[in-house]
């Protein structure tokens, strides 16, 4: 009985794994010859920027030839490289919120420590709805919010600055928070969500 398409391309993969994990070249060239312009796209659906999701797309290969004996006990490639792309296009969508984030805490301006334009795009987009969710805020969760995530003041400063309680200043950067939340998941895609919501972290 001749095997089916599905059969065929099922049994070339674990072929070519199998060769891959015994460190030929060739047959790594072909898996992502085939799958690097999928993993790509899947990148670029999220991440929004071109040359991240190239950067992306090669570094998930790197990690798929250095698994090495791992690459046999695969048993859909397709499957496995949307996940692995879909974790670390998170992964570096985390980085950069905290790299933004810690560069706004110490006054610098993250567009002059970067030269990748898309990347600072994908910022300008982030700041742009969270300041829209921020002018929606109470004006004393507006004040606190400011003063603990833009200006970098901890609970405790706030409270003596403000002349308030910790625990109130707690409790409206709590309030503050859900809040802002709330609203950016409901106004935007999932890479920029994935930044606003690292920049809306509790840790000051």
């Amino acid at each position: 009985m001749t095997p089916s398409k599905t059969e065929a391309t099922f049994n070339d993969e674990k072929s070519l794994l199998h060769q891959i994990a015994l460190g030929d070249a060739h047959s790594f060239s072909i898996i992502f010859h085939r799958y690097s312009p999928k993993v790509y796209q899947y990148a670029l659906k999220i991440i929004k920027s071109e040359s991240l999701a190239e950067e992306i797309a090669q570094e998930v290969f790197v990690k798929i030839w250095k698994l090495e004996g791992q690459l046999i006990e695969i048993k859909n490639l397709d499957a496995y490289l949307s996940v692995l792309t879909k974790n670390h296009t998170l992964k570096v969508l985390r980085r950069m919120a905290l790299e933004f984030k810690t560069s706004r805490m110490r006054g610098h301006d993250y567009k002059e420590e970067h030269n990748e334009t898309e990347e600072y795009i994908i910022f300008k987009d982030s700041e742009k709805i969270l300041n829209q969710a921020i002018e929606k805020l109470p004006a004393q969760q507006k004040l606190v919010y400011t003063l603990c995530h833009q200006e970098g003041l901890k609970y405790e400063e706030v409270a003596e600055k403000l002349n308030i309680s910790k625990l109130t200043v707690k409790t409206h950067m709590q309030h503050a928070l859900r809040f802002l939340r709330n609203y950016v998941s409901t106004h935007t895609d999932i890479g920029i969500l994935v930044i606003l919501m690292t920049l809306l972290s509790e840790s000051l």
